[in-house]
Order: structure tokens, then sequence, then C-alpha cells
């Protein structure tokens, strides 16, 4: 049978007729009997199966489950870049967006994230900060920051920070918090164990978010907790965000950038953002940057990243120096 043409219940058969009774029965058993039963009647009438169909059945459940690992550690576009250079965007593409559908498909609030961003912050503006952290956790990045822009400016850093350290939440809590807008959202759905907020859920907020409310919360954290206000901004912008940046921006930026740095970071970075730098560059410049990237021949990771991160030091500078604006939250970008 093609591999395109199986159900999510026949594909956990050939898995686990691949990985055989042994780790099969100790997954089994933490299954609802109803999809036991599924999945065993499936075993039990499947003929002989290809062994091509078996390997890209394990291989697509490998890939799902570290989409999965990648997306806990540091969000949905962490697990992307990090796919996409294992795998291929396009690849990376599909994987994350099947994880995505079975998220959203048990997600709680689900009426919240449909709801209208001001009857929304109406019903919560007066809830405890770390109810309104936890609701902010599950809603869409730019939903969140319309209603985070919106409380009171003392409110506003309490529940980033919140945001900021939350980690698991029982579904206890979380039921306890759905049922205070069960009333007003008819929202009322059980979980399991959510690993939710945490800094990237802040960031991808924070990334939404007009500048003035950005620059409030995070010189309040900066006071608070500059340790987390540190690691917050370190996720703000990575290297690979270059490519959102205008060409009078990037420009100015390599003003800036030692050309061994450079040279360094390219060396770990996708060809998009190679093409983007050479771009920006002088035919003359371009050609001998190339010649010092293949000078160097194979460089260690962690001298990679260490550079890639020098540089966006950098960018972050002349940001808050004004003298280019990343575009956060909708607003054109700015070079001055």
């Amino acid at each position: 049978m093609p591999r395109g043409k199986l159900t999510g219940v026949q594909k956990a058969a050939i898995l686990f007729i691949t990985l055989g009774p042994d780790a099969s029965a100790s997954i089994l058993k933490k299954l609802p009997e109803a999809e036991i039963q599924k999945i065993t009647f499936e075993i039990a009438n499947m003929s002989k199966i290809k062994r091509e169909v078996k390997e890209e059945v394990l291989k697509e459940f490998v890939d799902l489950n570290k989409a999965k690992e990648y997306i806990l550690e540091g969000g949905f576009e962490y697990a992307k870049n990090l796919l996409s250079k294992a795998l291929g965007a396009q690849r990376a593409a599909e994987i994350i967006e099947k994880v995505s559908e079975v998220t959203q498909q048990y997600r709680p609030f689900g009426i919240a994230r449909k709801a209208d961003a001001n009857h929304l912050l109406n019903v919560i503006i007066n809830e405890h900060p770390q109810t309104i952290a936890l609701i902010l956790c599950y809603l869409q990045p730019e939903k969140a920051a319309q209603i985070l822009s919106a409380l009171p400016e003392e409110l506003q850093s309490d529940v980033a920070k919140r945001i900021a350290v939350m980690n698991t939440t029982s579904p206890i809590v979380i039921e306890e918090v759905e049922e205070i807008l069960e009333k007003k959202l008819s929202s009322v759905i059980t979980t399991d164990m959510a690993t939710i907020g945490g800094v990237q859920s802040l960031v991808e907020i924070l990334n939404n978010v007009d500048r003035g409310t950005e620059k409030s919360i995070m010189e309040e954290l900066d006071r608070d907790v500059p340790e987390l206000a540190e690691r917050i901004r370190e996720s703000m912008f990575v290297f690979e965000d270059i490519i959102t940046l205008d060409n009078a921006s990037i420009q100015r930026i390599l003003r800036e950038v030692d050309t061994k740095d450079l040279a360094l970071a390219l060396k770990g970075s996708s060809e998009e953002v190679a093409a983007v730098i050479f771009s920006n560059m002088s035919k003359r410049a371009a050609q001998t940057l190339k010649e010092d990237m293949e000078f160097m021949g194979p460089v260690r990771l962690i001298d990679v990243e260490r550079a890639q991160q020098s540089i966006v030091g950098i960018i972050r500078r002349l940001d808050e120096a004004g003298d280019i604006v990343i575009s956060r939250g909708g607003e054109d970008a700015i070079i001055i």
C-alpha cells in the first residue's frame, strides 16, 4: 500500500510491527483502550509490508518526534530552523505543519483564540496576573501582543515575567482557568500535561507589540531579573532573521562586522542568508569573502554560533542606538 494513502492508525500499526513486540508493548499500554483496539485490528489484518514503506513510516515517526522536542526547547520557529538545516526547508515545513495540526487540535482555549481581542481583554483584565499569563500563552502571538499592550503598564511587566518563567502547567490548573472563562467563552477543554510559556512564548509576543511596550517591559525586567532579560534579548533576533531587514540596514550592519566573524557566521547559515549578505556587498568584497570561507575549510559549530551571536549583538546595539530599527508588531523598518 503506498505510504501517501495510509491512515494514521495504519501508520501506527506499521510502526509497531517495525519496532517489534517488546518496544511496541511498552508504548501500546500507555494508549487509550479504543486506540489499542484499532491498532491491533490493523496489525492483525496486515499482510506483507514492503521494506520501503516500513522505512518511510519509521522515518516520519522519528522526524515528528524530533520536531516536538525542538518545539518544546524553543518554539515552532526554532524547530523549523533546526529541521531545515537537517532535512531541507520543504521537508521541515511539512513536518512542522503536521505537528502544528495535532497541537492545535488539542490546544485549550480554542474559543479564546477565535474571540475578539478587545472582548477577551475585558473578560480577563481583572483576573490574577498568573491567570492572564496562562491565557496569553495559548493565544496567537499577535493577539497576545495586542492584549499585553492594552494592559495597565504596572501589570504588563508582571504578566511578562510570569510568561517567561512558566514551564509546565497541570491539567487541573488549566481546567480551573477554563472554568473562569466558561460562561463567557464556552471553553472547557481537558488536556494532558502541557508545556507552555517560557522565554520563547514571551519573545513571540514581544516581537508583535509596539516598541514602547517592549521597551517598558524590558526595562522592568532589566531591573528585576537581568539574567532573564538577557536571555530574552538573545532570543528576540537570531542571525537568520537578517533576511527580514532592508538593504540599507544590512549595509549599515556590515560596516560594523569583523570579516572573520562574517565568514564564520555564513559557514553555518542558509543559502538564503548568504545570498542576502553577498547582494549587499560589492562584487569584489563578496568574492573575497567567499574565498575566505573556502580557505577556512571545516569549522566547529561552536565557533560558528559564537560568530553569529557576535553579529546579532552588533545588530541589537545598532537597533538600541537608533541607527537601524527592527520591524516589530507591524511597524515599518526605518533606517536613520
